[in-house]
């Protein structure tokens, strides 16, 4: 778990990154049961550029955002499998609520949203564009999220 990494030491890893003409890819989310979705849209993300680093909220932030029974699964948990995938280069764990002041320190070259986002509502385009960076959405896999595996759990086990 070496490239979990916290948000000053990333910001140093981004700019050295990008001082070498690599183009950083930074997307966020809570990733809390990792699915067929989740893989295809990290995917999409790393070939937005070079390095595709993960915000990934925190325990604390899930249950803000989604409500204390989440998340399923713990941040570390959570973090150790989004670092076997071969797309994600870093993890970076986040307390806030959303992203802005994450994105503000690391400074990305790119920053992916899934396509039930437009770059008009995400709260953190703005600071993005102000350090030079662009915002990109990538397309949705339909039917796949957590909520429907959930879905598709209890459903399965009615007794």
């Amino acid at each position: 778990m070496d490239k979990l990494l916290e948000k000053e030491e990333m910001a140093k890893i981004i700019s050295n990154l990008k001082n070498g003409s690599k183009k950083v890819v930074f997307t966020n989310g809570c990733f809390d049961i990792l699915h067929i979705g989740h893989t295809r849209y990290l995917d999409e993300a790393k070939k937005k550029g070079d390095i595709l680093v993960v915000g990934l909220n925190s325990d604390k932030s899930v249950r803000s955002l989604k409500g204390e029974l989440k998340p399923y699964v713990p941040e570390e948990e959570r973090a150790e499998m989004l670092l076997s995938l071969k797309s994600v280069d870093y993890v970076v764990i986040f307390d806030e609520d959303n992203p802005i002041s994450l994105i503000d320190t690391l400074k990305p070259s790119v920053h992916v949203k899934g396509g039930d986002y437009t770059k008009e509502s995400l709260i953190e385009a703005e600071v993005v564009e102000k350090n030079g960076g662009v915002v990109e959405i990538v397309s949705l896999v339909a039917g796949k999220s957590t909520t429907n595996i959930i879905e598709k759990v209890l459903e399965k086990n009615k007794v």
